[in-house]
């Protein structure tokens, strides 16, 4: 079968995703069922893949959807308990004390705070914690969902300790074993200097797409969810918004540069929240009173905005009295125990991710397939929320009677999240399985991108972020798109003589920019906030800024590897003309304002 044919039947899983859950706005749930049938179909009849194989890949899947659902569990379940004990009202004056307008509430929580827990822990775990907070502090669900969806674009190449480079593009090229001579001929005797040799590109492109994250993030939010309905009440903080991203992205270019990639994501969101929180203390390029902004009254709202998980007003008053260091404790210890659990020095990892069977829940070669599954609860942040949902039990004083409506109320929310990840993440995991069939054809993903490789040529790295985007799109993670491509992607820059590693920086970078649309992170993201049923509407909202990501980042690369035939290439064209754009919707609406 040719490569093409090839390529658009690999299409078809996605092609049935984009229909029935974002065009016909079905639920996961319904949507998804769907997508793993086409999926499913594909690999028996055209791969040719035994049963068993298929079935080793469900039920991995069903394995892996289980460790998601743990993970939303604890995250709203501390959630709860701080609704629960009043530290949320607290928290939420605490926010209004800074300022109560909401584009700089969002720009602090989701873009920062967002940011370093993206750092610490990764694998989704800044919704998981992001999300329900902007929920708790009055936004609408789908705005939190949005917000949270949005920011997890630049952070994530460096997140989890930069495991989407230390283990997803270095267990990709070194797939070949002469990668290593590759490394030794650009002068990197260790392995690893030259993975932070690639983190260094990954971090600049990184840093000049991610300028204009904020401000999208708070047009975003204005646009759908403002009274007005319109971009322009998020482009008027365009000052503060650039601000917030230059203290994040400059500290993590730097720390990327010299510490390599397994802290630039979390230096930069504790250092950008330092510098933020401070200056918008001091009222530094923060709106007028008369200007701030707001959601409309909630009498107002589209149905669809909220989710079964609402900002609760019921704490007491003596609650209500509750010290702001006191009511942040819970979120200190859950990135204090995040950053603890996984630094390199302290080596926790050798214990919590052991191969003892009491630790690591696993079953290899499942009905004789070369897929393996494995869980393991103590590395998990599901234990971590747990625990400081407990811990907090004492820290606040909360009654057990309180405690049981919380773990009550959690499992309530919980459930109706279930359906749609039992179906959604299965169809992912015999999407990317489904090599090795009789057939004899590499794995859909590969087969898709070979497919718009030979139809590129040498404007590939335009597509090669949306490749990479295609694949966390799929697998729901930066990690696994980098192991899909990495190889790939490196192959393809020496075909059109590029640099090679910069096609492979391009590769992560699409991949970190997927997980703004990634349906199972949707689907995760919307669980935690009991926003059910409306993930195609999310995946709509955050689909301009999926655009302007992959098409900023593959133009600027485009542009750095035809360096050589001048400046004025079609890469930096383009770029220029995105920049161009920005600054004019940026005169634009403010001269409005202003007039």
């Amino acid at each position: 079968m040719s490569t093409s044919i090839l390529a658009i039947l690999s299409l078809l899983p996605i092609i049935s995703v984009a229909i029935f859950l974002v065009m016909l706005r079905w639920p996961a749930s319904r949507a998804m069922p769907i997508a793993y049938v086409v999926a499913a179909a594909l690999a028996l009849f055209v791969w040719q893949l035994p049963i068993p194989k298929i079935l080793a890949a469900s039920v991995n899947g069903l394995i892996i959807a289980g460790t998601l659902i743990y993970i939303i569990f604890g995250a709203i379940l501390l959630l709860n308990t701080l609704q629960q004990s009043g530290a949320m009202n607290t928290i939420r004056q605490g926010f209004s004390d800074i300022t109560p307008d909401r584009r700089i509430q969002v720009i602090i929580i989701a873009w920062l705070f967002g940011t370093f827990i993206e750092g610490s822990a990764g694998f989704g775990t800044p919704a998981a914690v992001a999300v329900p907070l902007m929920v708790g502090l009055g936004f609408p669900a789908m705005a939190a969902v949005v917000a949270g969806m949005i920011i997890q674009s630049t952070p994530v190449s460096f997140g989890a300790m930069g495991t989407p480079i230390l283990v997803g593009v270095n267990t990709g090229l070194s797939a070949d074993p002469g990668m290593v001579a590759y490394a030794m001929e650009l002068g990197f005797s260790e392995w690893e200097d030259f993975l932070g040799f690639i983190g260094t590109k990954i971090a600049i492109i990184h840093a000049t797409a991610g300028t204009f994250i904020p401000l999208l993030v708070t047009s975003v939010m204005t646009r759908f969810f403002g009274a007005n309905r319109s971009f322009a009440d998020g482009f008027k903080v365009w000052k503060f918004a650039i601000f917030a991203a230059l203290s994040m992205t400059i500290p993590y270019l730097i720390v990327a540069t010299f510490l390599g990639p397994e802290f630039p994501s979390m230096f930069g969101g504790m250092i950008g929240l330092a510098i933020v929180v401070t200056a918008a203390k001091n009222g530094f390029l923060m709106p007028d009173e008369k200007d701030k902004w707001d959601f409309d009254v909630k009498e107002n709202w589209e149905d669809e905005w909220s989710g079964s998980m609402q900002a609760s007003d019921s704490a007491s008053t003596d609650k209500n009295s509750m010290g702001l260091i006191r009511a942040w404790s819970p979120y200190l210890f859950v990135a204090g125990l995040l950053v603890l659990t996984r630094l390199r020095s302290v080596n926790m990892e050798a214990f919590l991710r052991s191969d003892h069977p009491l630790i690591t829940w696993s079953w290899t070669e499942i009905f004789g397939s070369d897929i393996s599954a494995s869980f393991q609860p103590l590395w998990s942040p599901g234990t971590i929320f747990i625990i400081v949902s407990l811990i907090t039990i004492l820290v606040h004083g909360l009654k057990s009677s309180d405690y049981k409506i919380a773990f009550t109320s959690s499992l309530k929310t919980l459930v109706p999240a279930s359906t749609a990840l039992v179906f959604t993440v299965p169809m992912v995991q015999v999407f990317i399985n489904s090599s090795g069939g009789a057939a004899g054809y590499e794995q859909m993903p590969i087969a898709l991108a070979e497919g718009v490789a030979n139809l590129a040529g040498s404007a590939w790295p335009f597509f090669s972020t949306f490749i990479g985007g295609l694949g966390a799109f799929v697998a729901g993670s930066n990690t696994v798109s980098n192991m899909m491509f990495s190889l790939f992607q490196f192959g393809v820059g020496e075909r059109i003589l590029a640099d090679p590693t910069w096609i492979v920086a391009l590769q992560a970078v699409g991949g970190a920019s997927g997980n703004i649309i990634c349906v199972h992170n949707v689907v995760a993201a919307s669980a935690v906030a009991g926003l059910i049923g409306k993930e195609g509407s999310v995946i709509r909202k955050t689909l301009l800024p999926f655009l302007y990501y992959a098409l900023m980042t593959g133009a600027l690369g485009y542009g750095i590897v035809n360096l050589s035939s001048g400046i004025f290439n079609a890469g930096f064209i383009v770029v220029a003309a995105i920049v161009a754009t920005m600054i004019y919707y940026i005169y634009k609406y403010n001269k409005v304002s202003t007039s």
